[in-house]
């Protein structure tokens, strides 16, 4: 017979310090399904029931009633790292990314987008360095509160 899978209702930020019976690393696709059934890292199962619309991120804390902790990890994942040496190049590689609606990570040192060779293409073409690795990946929630939406033009 199969456990019942620890049901996840309640977010708290990151806390390094609170113990946590569990991990679970998640793709940032995954980190913003707010119902959803998953695996914890320790290969307990456990169901997400959070309020639509919610964003998990990297180190977030998860509980439910049965008072065990999860700790929420960025699953490393195929992406592209942008890098220059010119701080503007990749504030315009920002807006080109930005005009197509691409989930992206924004830091100070580089930019970090779902592979994707039409884009990185535009991105050499830009003079911008991009790099193919498998790293976790953290999008910018963006306005409509969750990296990816969809809406009409």
């Amino acid at each position: 017979m199969t456990a019942a899978p620890l049901t996840l209702n309640h977010q708290a930020p990151p806390d390094p310090q609170q113990p946590v019976a569990h991990t679970l690393s998640l793709t940032a696709e995954d980190r913003v399904r707010s119902r959803h059934p998953f695996t914890a890292d320790s290969g307990e199962p456990l169901y997400l029931d959070l309020p639509r619309g919610t964003v998990l991120n990297h180190g977030d804390l998860l509980q439910g009633d049965h008072g065990q902790w999860v700790r929420v990890l960025a699953k490393p994942e195929p992406v592209l790292t942008v890098t220059a040496a010119d701080p503007f190049l990749l504030l315009r590689a920002a807006y080109h990314l930005g005009n197509r609606h691409v989930p992206l990570e924004i830091t100070p040192r580089y930019l970090r987008l779902s592979p994707d060779p039409v884009l990185r293409d535009l991105l050499h073409q830009l003079g911008l360095q991009v790099i193919a690795e498998t790293a976790p990946f953290s999008p910018e929630a963006g306005a409509y509160g969750s990296s990816s939406h969809a809406h009409s033009h």
